[in-house]
């Protein structure tokens, strides 16, 4: 619930009352109070904190790098596309998508498993791709300028307060926000109007089918009418009428029709989902039903090899799982599942040959690289795996599972002060400087760098110091 009412209050609360014109003009969004560093700090902050301290962050790079592939492919073709967008998975079994600040958009499995075509999935995530693109966000607090800002300050010390009392944030909410989000909710329907107009255009560029974005939202709503007060929370978020459906509808009907089929990966995600929401035993019975209902199912065939794999039969799991790399065409799930089967019944080396093939095959799959390094790590072949991290970290700076990789990579070769050196920038990106700094002083006392190492560990250490010093005098001239 403290979830859902925060991405309410983030990307709907405040919004100021708007011309309901047709095709409403919106503002001027260059005369916003939010610029779009602000934005993106903002947003950085929300999701650094619900990546490291929210349990419902789903860790799964593999069902990220999937919704990642789609949401670039439909930001190619919006407004918005020189903007950094990052894409990431809510384990919640609810409907629901929100953006955040700064292009940070989010989705629900429960949306994932809910959608029944990609083309769907691809009209919600275009719809929030178009709130972020008409920078919705920035109009909302250029309007209301520091009282926003003070009102968000408060909703998120809120979701920090719930980890330890849900009533002490719930108060906070509604003593904090409870009179402006009742004045001001009813003027989020011009908003979502013109991201049903945005992202169709958007869904249309990237070549899914048009028709997802009302089909879905047609099912949503006969939905809404059996949940009554508990209606899916995307609702909630997203006020959606008859009138908006109809708009849809019709320009729907004057758009290109386009057959889509749906991507093999569509399929193998959702028994991903399915099979990690459930006792591995009830998923190997669930999946072996399905696939004795239709046994060229590839999908039902990559469930039931994945749950019998998590059910600890990985003999098993091969067997049903080598028959499906043979008949479909080349996918990270299935390459990234062969070669965990491989490593459970302790050949590593042979998954490790998957893992390159597959490196090769998809060589923007963050997944397939992390499952790479993992298990040449786990092979001893640490300098081979450090390799990979370092090039790793060179083109992506900011992840940091990846800078974890290069510290386990460090250690393994027995250099301590890389080591320290590289768990530091771990720390930084998530925010917890004192510790960063903490790693390089042990970098700097390992005594196994050389002269250029150690001065870029000092460079490093006087940065990271005055960066300290600076978000101290910050709080403190905010009276935090």
């Amino acid at each position: 619930m403290l979830r859902r009412l925060l991405t309410l209050l983030l990307v709907f609360a405040l919004i100021p009352r708007l011309n309901a014109a047709d095709l409403p003009d919106l503002g001027d969004v260059s005369a916003s109070d939010l610029s779009p560093l602000a934005e993106r700090k903002l947003g950085e902050s929300i999701v650094r904190d619900l990546r490291w301290r929210d349990p419902a962050y789903l860790d799964d790079p593999e069902v990220e790098d999937y919704v990642v592939t789609i949401g670039r492919r439909l930001v190619a073709h919006s407004p918005a596309s020189q903007q950094d967008f990052d894409f990431f998975v809510i384990r919640d079994t609810t409907l629901n998508a929100f953006a955040l600040p700064g292009g940070f958009i989010g989705v629900h499995t429960g949306l994932l498993l809910a959608a029944e075509s990609e083309s769907e999935l691809a009209s919600v995530l275009g719809h929030e791709i178009a709130h972020v693109a008409q920078r919705h966000i920035a109009q909302m607090f250029g309007k209301q300028g520091q009282t926003s800002m003070m009102m968000l300050a408060s909703l998120l010390v809120a979701v920090l307060a719930a980890r330890s009392s849900s009533q002490v944030s719930e108060a906070a909410i509604v003593a904090g926000q409870a009179g402006a989000i009742q004045s001001q909710l009813a003027y989020t329907r011009d908003f979502e109007r013109e991201a049903d107009r945005i992202g169709l255009q958007i869904v249309e560029g990237a070549g899914y089918d048009v028709r997802g974005m009302p089909a879905f939202f047609e099912r949503l709503q006969r939905a809404s009418r059996l949940y009554e007060n508990n209606a899916p929370s995307y609702l909630r978020t997203h006020p959606l009428t008859g009138e908006r459906i109809a708009d849809m509808e019709n320009r729907v009907g004057q758009m290109h029709y386009r057959q889509v089929v749906d991507s093999q990966d569509f399929a193998f995600m959702k028994a991903k989902l399915r099979v990690a929401g459930e006792p591995a035993a009830d998923a190997v019975r669930e999946f072996e039903g399905l696939l004795a209902k239709q046994p060229n199912d590839a999908a039902a065939r990559y469930g039931l090899a994945r749950a019998l794999l998590s059910a600890g039969r990985a003999e098993d799991a091969g067997r049903t799982l080598e028959p499906l790399r043979v008949s479909v065409k080349p996918s990270m799930f299935v390459d990234s599942l062969a070669a965990e089967q491989r490593a459970a019944v302790s050949d590593r080396e042979g998954a490790v040959k998957i893992l390159q093939t597959a490196q090769n095959r998809f060589p923007e799959s963050r997944s397939v690289r992390y499952s790479l390094i993992e298990t040449l790590l786990q092979a001893g072949r640490g300098a081979e795996a450090g390799a990979i991290a370092r090039a790793g970290v060179q083109s992506k700076a900011d992840d940091p599972r990846m800078w974890a990789y290069v510290a386990r990579a460090e250690a393994a070769q027995g250099h301590r002060a890389g080591q320290h050196r590289a768990q530091a920038e771990v720390y930084v990106l998530r925010g917890t400087l004192p510790a960063a700094i903490e790693q390089l002083d042990l970098a700097r006392r390992a005594g196994d760098a050389d002269f250029y190492e150690s001065s870029a560990i000092d460079a490093r250490m006087r940065e990271l110091k005055e960066k300290a010093r600076d978000e101290k005098l910050e709080r403190q001239r905010s009276g935090r």
